[in-house]
């Protein structure tokens, strides 16, 4: 009986985070790794439904050779909203731990960065964090960086930017076959068009300038740091503040899931 291959896991707070590791997405099908993706939020906004940005994200996962029944979208189940990730730490954070129980064989983890980018990718970076302690795979867990204003005036912001603080950068160049592929897929999210009029022109430049995927290890005492010194992103754009986030995870550690 043939063996299940080893999966590598993606975690995601919203429909169209893969844009941060679209390389490392096809790498690991090219491997011949199983790729398996969670959302932890339901992705809709006043805008578009959650069933239109998953169709969206589905869509592009699946020109990565990522299976349908490998996508999960947790956010939808659990009822938790874009931007409410850090209200629902407890529930998010043990469909995680059981999310990634549920796999044979793990080869790696991935999640958003701890930057300040977004108040949900950070929530969501604690909760993998955790989760990975528990099944051992901090070793094997890996953060990608989206964007952040470390350092940056008013609304400007970096893009695909890992941050220093969350140590060295794994950095593969990507082809530039594959890099034009990648920019085509960004187009892919119509129902966000407005969200990339702002991502693309630094995506662009990225992949011009520098084009490569960039992962870096993680470190749990780092969540007892603010991600960078200065304003975050989130609190410039007055969605939420490191204080808040700081007592999210305050609440949720004092009452940890059972071991």
């Amino acid at each position: 009986m043939p063996t299940e291959p080893a999966a590598a896991l993606f975690l995601f707070a919203h429909q169209d985070d893969e844009f941060g590791v679209f390389a490392r997405i096809a790498d690991c099908r090219r491997r011949g790794l199983r790729v398996a993706c969670a959302y932890l939020t339901d992705g809709a906004t006043a805008g578009a439904t959650a069933a239109r940005r998953n169709a969206e994200s589905l869509a592009v996962l699946a020109r990565l050779g990522v299976a349908r029944e490998d996508v999960a979208f947790a956010g939808q189940e659990l009822g938790i909203g874009d931007a409410r990730l850090p209200a629902h730490l407890h529930a998010a954070g043990a469909w995680i731990a059981a999310w990634i129980g549920a796999f044979a064989q793990v080869d790696s983890l991935h999640v958003t960065a701890w930057e300040g980018g977004h108040h949900d990718h950070d929530a969501l970076h604690a909760l993998a964090l955790d989760a990975a302690g528990r099944h051992g795979l901090l070793a094997r867990t890996w953060q990608y960086s989206l964007y952040q204003a470390a350092g940056l005036p008013g609304p400007l912001f970096r893009v695909l930017a890992p941050l220093p603080q969350n140590g060295p950068v794994s950095a593969r160049a990507i082809p530039w076959r594959e890099r034009l592929r990648y920019l085509r897929l960004c187009l892919s999210y119509p129902s966000q068009r407005v969200t990339w009029i702002g991502l693309f022109p630094f995506v662009l430049l990225h992949y011009l300038l520098r084009g490569v995927q960039a992962l870096q290890p993680v470190d749990p005492a780092r969540l007892r740091e603010r991600p960078h010194a200065g304003a975050l992103y989130y609190e410039k754009r007055q969605f939420f503040t490191w204080e808040s986030m700081n007592e999210a995870l305050r609440a949720w550690r004092a009452a940890p899931l059972p071991p």
